[in-house]
C-alpha cells in the first residue's frame, strides 16, 4: 500500500486504476474520530508477486487531517460516481 501525499496525484491514479479494471475496482472510505483522520483507499485487488513468497496487491491510500478536504473527498464520490454510471471512459478532467 502507498500513500499518496499530493490529493491531485491521489485522485489522477485512483482513475487511473479505474481505467485499467473498472469491474475490480473499488474504494473505501475510513474516517477514525478519536485520532480525527480521514483515509481513502482505492484498490482494484491485482496481485503482483515480488518473490515466491511475497504478494503485494495494488492499492493507493490518501491520508488527512484537514477538515477543508472533506470537500475533495465530496468531489472524489462524484468523480467515482460518474466513471461507474457512464463507463471508465466517461469522464475527462
Amino acid at each position: 500500500m502507498v500513500y499518496i501525499a499530493a490529493w491531485d496525484d491521489f485522485v489522477e491514479k485512483s482513475v487511473q486504476l479505474f481505467r485499467a479494471d473498472p469491474e475490480k475496482t473499488r474504494y473505501a472510505m475510513k474516517y477514525r474520530h478519536c485520532d480525527g483522520k480521514l483515509v481513502l483507499k482505492v484498490t482494484d485487488d491485482k496481485e503482483v508477486k515480488l518473490l515466491w513468497f511475497l504478494i503485494s496487491y495494488q492499492c493507493i491510500k490518501f491520508k488527512t487531517d484537514q477538515a477543508q478536504d472533506a470537500k475533495k473527498m465530496e468531489k472524489f464520490n462524484n468523480i467515482f460516481f460518474t466513471l461507474m454510471a457512464r463507463g471508465p471512459e466517461g469522464f475527462f478532467f
